[in-house]
């Protein structure tokens, strides 16, 4: 398992926002080795009994550690053996990340082996002023996170980090820059202030990765701007250092607990906030506005025609990269059903570019958040990429019907573990006739699950032919569907990417 996967992965089973660090000043060290009778104990049994306990108070309730090298290695070649001790306690589903701020280009390939080989860690955090060189070699390692130290909360930084100007200051270059040196599962961000407004800042350059703010959040309330400035639009992407002067307290377990129900009361308080001021239903999507199912489809067309009418410039930007890779082409196509079109969505080639890809499940997920299920499931076999990676994003567990049942075996309708009576989300990636949809869901239902909700990417049909809607509502299923295949022609049309002609051919879905 990967390090981005282990961390959301953790962040699902502890529900937790929250970062450890393991590296204690010698001050803090010898007022608890005092406070728990230890006092004339050694440096490093001091420290090895501190991370125990530390470890242990606090497992249920973090979703990640982060030692700094440097602690471990000036108590010399003990404390890098106790550094492989602490890697022994931790959980092994708890990612382990080393706070390092390497920056050297000479040492990198050797040190990148010693992190990631000897003491096993998950991720490292690097400074980035020797630019894209210094992140390359730990990158060669598969399954491996770099954090890029962005920002500094030391006041004596501020006169390199701003600079040339508060308008367009290094920090923020720092930031796009990074971006281009990985994947959002491989390079994150690593933020040290206590000031909402820069992290804000970082947030908007950096919709996509996730933050790890450094510094303490100051004065009471400061949590809540923070968190309001660092989320992301899915409610996460941000990770919290756990106050170090908390490590230091008798009920260190309970405390953790506390600060993690606070934060996660106001991450909800966030979503919220987010979705009352832009004025739209909970399940909307901050990259492909999507049409809300309806009541009538008089209500369905005029929903059609605002989500036209709201696209964004971000959005348009998707629209176009999508058809730069090919998504959609022109020609004569036979589809499933047996019938011609002289057009092709092919959502296939999304899974081959992982910030692309990344986005669109970012979309699925803001529609499925808000709804009441146990188990997501895809349609084989063109959603299942897509429902692995939203299984993995919302933490819900994956099942999907066979497309074709085994002869053999347990012959199974239904692959993976579930319990009769849950509830499931279906995703799938068209709606065109709504019979492979069907067809699944059916095999769920004759196992026992219960199926009311069905999330699509894009519904061929639309406003201009809606029997696939119907066909879903005669069986009482909810549709929810991402994006029509009229706006996309306008889009394009109005890009200059389509002629007249092949945007009408969207729009009417001629060859139905």
């Amino acid at each position: 398992m990967g390090f981005f996967t282990a961390l959301t992965e953790a962040m699902g089973s502890r529900q937790s926002l929250l970062v450890t660090g393991l590296d204690p000043n010698p001050e803090m060290l010898r007022s608890w080795a005092e406070s728990c009778g230890l006092g004339g104990s050694s440096l490093l049994s001091q420290a090895r009994s501190w991370c125990k306990s530390v470890i242990e108070a606090t497992a249920d309730h973090v979703c990640a550690y982060k030692p700094s090298l440097g602690f471990y290695q000036a108590m010399g070649s003990a404390g890098v053996e106790l550094m492989l001790e602490v890697r022994e306690l931790l959980p092994n589903d708890l990612p382990l990340i080393i706070d390092l701020k390497h920056g050297d280009l000479n040492s990198s390939s050797a040190i990148a082996a010693y992190l990631f080989k000897t003491l096993h860690a998950d991720a490292v955090t690097l400074n980035p002023l020797a630019g894209q060189d210094i992140a390359a070699p730990f990158l060669l390692y598969p399954g491996k996170g770099v954090l890029i130290n962005c920002h500094s909360s030391n006041p004596g930084a501020r006169s390199l980090q701003h600079f040339p100007s508060e308008q367009q200051p290094l920090y923020l270059q720092v930031v796009r820059e990074s971006q281009s040196w990985g994947t959002p599962d491989q390079v994150l961000l690593e933020v040290g202030t206590s000031d909402p407004s820069v992290l804000a800042r970082v947030r908007r350059e950096a919709p996509e990765r996730f933050v790890m703010l450094r510094s303490l959040w100051g004065e009471e309330g400061n949590l809540q701007r923070l968190m309001a400035s660092g989320l992301n639009a899915t409610g996460d992407g941000l990770l919290l250092p756990l106050p170090q002067s908390l490590l230091n307290q008798d009920d260190i377990h309970e405390q953790t607990a506390a600060l993690k129900q606070r934060i996660n009361n106001l991450r909800q308080q966030h979503l919220v906030a987010r979705r009352d001021s832009q004025a739209v239903p909970l399940n909307d999507c901050r990259i492909w506005p999507h049409a809300q199912p309806s009541v009538s489809m008089q209500q369905s067309l005029a929903e059609s025609d605002q989500m036209q009418q709201g696209m964004t410039q971000e959005l348009r930007d998707l629209v176009i990269d999508l058809f730069d890779i090919r998504c959609l082409l022109f020609g004569e196509f036979k589809q499933a059903s047996g019938a011609i079109f002289n057009y092709y969505v092919d959502l296939r080639q999304i899974i081959s570019d992982p910030a692309l890809f990344r986005r669109v499940l970012d979309c699925y997920a803001q529609v499925l958040r808000p709804l009441c299920f146990n188990r997501i499931a895809g349609i084989p076999y063109g959603s299942l990429p897509t429902a692995t990676g939203l299984s993995l994003q919302l933490h819900k567990p994956l099942i999907y019907p066979r497309k074709e049942v085994k002869a053999h075996g347990t012959r199974r309708l239904v692959e993976g573990e579930f319990n009769e009576g849950e509830t499931v989300a279906v995703v799938d990636d068209i709606l065109i006739t709504g019979g492979s949809v069907l067809e699944g869901i059916a095999k769920l239902t004759t196992s026992g699950l219960t199926v009311s909700d069905v999330v699509v990417f894009l519904d061929h049909g639309g406003r201009h032919d809606t029997r696939a809607k119907q066909r879903l509502a005669d069986a009482g299923l909810n549709l929810q569907a991402v994006l029509t295949l009229e706006s996309i022609g306008d889009l394009l049309e109005e890009a200059g990417r389509i002629s007249s002609s092949q945007a009408e051919a969207l729009r009417s879905q001629n060859g139905y």
